[in-house]
């Protein structure tokens, strides 16, 4: 389909991880978009990662377990208040605001990915933490998710939240209720499809950065699990960008995988195959 080798092969060798590091992910992710992060790049922003979460000690070593809610107060008070990291509406309009290794140095970023700091740190610091993918919204939680737990917005500095709050938030980006489904864990996998799904999006929006779309579609087709449908977008992007031979191929690929259970659909996908192949005449 492309070509997976150097760093595409070691993100996707990271991703069929048994336990995948949800940080050395992004940084992959991140070197899609920026040429100049290299492994030494990427080791400087996980030693980072490190540093921060050095500076949470008096927990860390606590003989009796802290609750949930000191956890986040702590994490607020590092990352919020000490270090700054927030976000705002600008960070919506950056591309900057979906790489980790721009997030750590500006402090500014999407709510997933200042909410991939907080997990990361509070990780290293022997928190009990975890990610809570909210529709519309990214937040982090600590304790057990079924049982005693904390919520906090990392865009917000740290703001806690309790699950009326949460609720607020998912009827504001979604119309609906909260369910109880929506508080639990999010895996590290299923955060890494979430960060590439925004990137799409902010390079559908921009015609323009077509280029951008393409690595985070073909990223996205590296994880274990992602929706046959990529596939169809991927052509497309390919019949754009001068690919027509590879495009039409895709297409083809893709209507014999729906062609069983959607024969229609798959017919109107090999007539753009054969359009994109008469594109070469």
């Amino acid at each position: 389909m492309y070509e997976t080798t150097g760093r595409r092969q070691r993100f996707a060798e990271a991703a069929r991880e048994e336990r995948p590091d949800l940080a050395l992910l992004c940084l992959l992710l991140a070197a899609e978009a920026d040429d100049g992060l290299d492994e030494s790049g990427i080791d400087a922003a996980q030693i980072e990662l490190d540093r921060l979460a050095g500076e949470l000690p008096a927990l860390a070593s606590a003989r009796l377990r802290p609750e949930p809610s000191r956890w986040a107060r702590a994490l607020a008070e590092l990352l919020g208040e000490r270090h700054g990291f927030q976000g705002g509406p600008a960070d919506y309009r950056r591309l900057e605001s979906s790489l980790l290794h721009e997030v750590l140095r500006r402090r500014r970023g999407l709510p997933i990915l200042l909410s991939v700091v907080w997990l990361e740190v509070a990780r290293r610091a022997g928190a009990p933490v975890y990610g809570v993918a909210l529709p519309g919204h990214f937040v982090i939680g600590f304790g057990d998710p079924y049982g005693p737990h904390a919520l906090a917005d990392p865009f917000e500095g740290g703001r806690p939240l309790s699950d009326d709050d949460a609720g607020l938030l998912v009827a504001g980006a979604t119309g609906a209720p909260l369910s109880p489904a929506m508080l639990s864990p999010a895996e590290p996998l299923e955060i890494v499809q979430r960060i590439l799904n925004n990137i799409r999006a902010w390079a559908t929006a921009r015609p323009e950065r077509s280029d951008v779309q393409l690595w985070a579609v073909e990223l996205t087709l590296l994880l274990p699990s992602h929706p046959a449908r990529l596939r169809y977008e991927h052509a497309q992007l390919l019949v754009q960008r001068g690919d027509f031979t590879g495009g039409a191929r895709e297409m083809e690929e893709y209507a014999d995988v729906i062609a069983a259970m959607e024969p229609s659909a798959a017919e109107s996908v090999r007539r753009q195959a054969r359009s994109a192949r008469a594109m070469l005449n």
